[in-house]
């Protein structure tokens, strides 16, 4: 008998392929700004994170830097074999992304716009979470031949 052509591998597969898009189109989509120092991304954004890390001159660095990690990123996610570090990445990205926007000077809303970056950080975030979680046993694979203690069983 022929196997479903919708099976649960294939679901997660597209679910993957799906939030690796996601991630892929955010992450690139914002570089505009950031890459040309856009008056919005350095004002409202990495001038006063700048400045509230004490470093008042730093603010280019920072927002290249920040920049340069989310086309890796992007970049990553989009090929199977690199998804998982990918994933991670932008995990990470994100989770300081949610962390200045709540606990730092940025505030959810620093646009008066009802929080549209923060809210997409988050959705990022939550992308990147589901592809770790869908390929858990990448990320075991990844930890393993990294030297790091896996913390989740694997199937």
């Amino acid at each position: 008998m022929p196997e479903p052509f919708f099976n649960k591998a294939r679901i997660l597969r597209l679910v993957c392929w799906a939030a690796a898009a996601w991630i892929a189109w955010e992450l690139l989509f914002y570089e505009q700004f950031k890459l040309t120092g856009d008056a919005g991304s350095i004002d409202g954004v990495f001038q006063p994170l700048a400045n509230w890390f004490g470093i008042p001159a730093h603010e280019k660095p920072i927002r290249l830097g920040v920049g340069i990690m989310e086309i890796i990123a992007a970049v990553l996610v989009l090929f199977p074999r690199t998804r998982v570090p990918g994933a991670a990445l932008t995990l990470g990205l994100m989770s300081g992304a949610i962390f200045f926007h709540t606990i730092g000077p940025i505030g959810i809303d620093p646009y008066g716009d009802g929080g549209k970056l923060f809210k997409e950080a988050c959705f990022t975030w939550a992308m990147a979470a589901v592809i770790l979680v869908i390929q858990r046993n990448e990320v075991a694979g990844w930890l393993h031949r990294l030297g790091l203690p896996v913390p989740f069983k694997v199937a």
